[in-house]
């Protein structure tokens, strides 16, 4: 990363978290209101997906999405130790991904076929700059990256056919879902033993994560299978695979030392998030047995897994990379909270009432106050130059 020339424009744009995580919280506080409203008939969306269809279409393509750009942007520079994609081109992409909300809201004049040209284009274009990078950096290493994203683009292209072609969205539904858990399987799996050793180490411990090795591959290989096989084939079978699946990242975590990082919120945060990944799986799993309602596992994985971890990498990374403290203080960690709470109530207590408020009510609002909490916290430090001096890691 050396010699390259001074970036002098907005620092907005000066890196690929910035507009997106900014984007996709801000996106976050946004969309789950509208959900409700639209569930209950008070808001009538123009676009091409029913209600539920657009529900999980955005917190997918939408929310996750724009995560999954700024992280990988901000990731693979440092992997390649090439110049991150910033400015202009940065803008066009922030642009392209608005574009593809408001077309799928049906607040651009497009027809069907417009609607998935402008939504898939984002992801079609987030792979071909991850690959120029991987390719010119020549990270060979980190193009396994690459397939899940290319998987992504693609699931969300049979998503679009689908709902073209019968009204509603089936395997595309869930092939997106499970492609967005196989990534915190994996990338998750990559950073949290790391960033939790480097941890342990500064503070003189002995027992230390477990590094990378054959059962995390089994793992990975295991988990990867039961979500492909749910995706084309949900019932009885792939319902088992799911729960051997849960039960071995159950195992995976354990040797990550989590117990051991109560004193830093921020690498709890981590932990408690991944835990999520065996609870869906297995609920999941359990729902093809007819033992449990199929949206107690898929809110485990959504709200808990999804949500949590990467309102927790959001944080972590944003800290990181402009200057701050890795120190969660009281308002992150309590944003962070909220979401396990809310993954909890949408679960488990969706019909629940308290004060005449529904679980399903209480967990929206949750999730809502959870981001809202990281706009206001962590938004102005988006849009702020790097800070002139940075405290150690802790």
């Amino acid at each position: 990363m050396s010699g390259r020339p001074p970036y002098e424009g907005p620092a907005l744009l000066s890196y690929g978290f910035r507009p997106f995580f900014l984007l996709s919280a801000l996106f976050a506080v946004a969309v789950m209101p509208a959900w409700m409203l639209v569930r209950d008939g008070t808001l009538a969306l123009g676009g091409p997906f029913n209600p539920v269809d657009w529900h999980i279409h955005e917190m997918i393509w939408g929310y996750t999405g724009a995560v999954v750009a700024g992280f990988l942007f901000t990731a693979v520079p440092n992997w390649t130790g090439r110049m991150p994609t910033r400015g202009w081109p940065l803008a066009a992409l922030a642009g392209l991904w608005v574009g593809g909300r408001l077309a799928v809201a049906g607040l651009l004049p497009l027809p069907p076929l417009g609607v998935r040209a402008v939504d898939g284009a984002f992801l079609l274009a987030v792979g071909a700059m991850i690959l120029r990078e991987i390719v010119a950096g020549r990270n060979w290493r980190n193009m396994m990256v690459l397939g899940p994203v290319l998987i992504l683009w693609a699931s969300n292209l049979l998503f679009h056919w689908e709902t073209m072609r019968d009204g509603a969205a089936d395997a595309g539904r869930r092939l997106g879902f499970a492609v967005i858990v196989f990534l915190i399987m994996l990338i998750g799996g990559r950073i949290i033993p790391s960033f939790t050793r480097n941890w342990l180490a500064k503070r003189g411990e002995a027992r230390l994560p477990v590094p990378f090795n054959r059962f995390d591959g089994a793992s990975l290989a295991l988990g990867a299978a039961s979500l492909l096989g749910w995706s084309a084939l949900p019932g009885r079978a792939t319902g088992g695979m799911l729960v051997a699946a849960g039960l071995l990242h159950v195992m995976r975590l354990s040797r990550w030392q989590g117990w051991a990082t109560w004193r830093s919120p921020l690498l709890l945060m981590l932990h408690v998030a991944y835990g999520f990944v065996p609870l869906g799986l297995v609920a999941t799993g359990l729902a093809g047995w007819d033992l449990l309602p199929l949206a107690a596992g898929l809110h485990l994985l959504g709200v808990g897994a999804i949500g949590g971890m990467t309102l927790a990498v959001m944080m972590r990374a944003t800290m990181g990379h402009t200057g701050r403290d890795l120190v969660a203080g009281p308002w992150l960690a309590g944003a962070f909270a909220t979401m396990v709470v809310a993954a909890v109530l949408r679960a488990g207590l969706p019909e629940a009432t308290l004060a005449g408020v529904s679980g399903l009510t209480l967990a929206a609002a949750l999730w809502t106050v959870g981001f809202g909490i990281f706009v206001l916290k962590a938004g102005p430090w988006l849009v702020q130059p790097q800070a002139a001096r940075r405290a150690p890691n802790s």
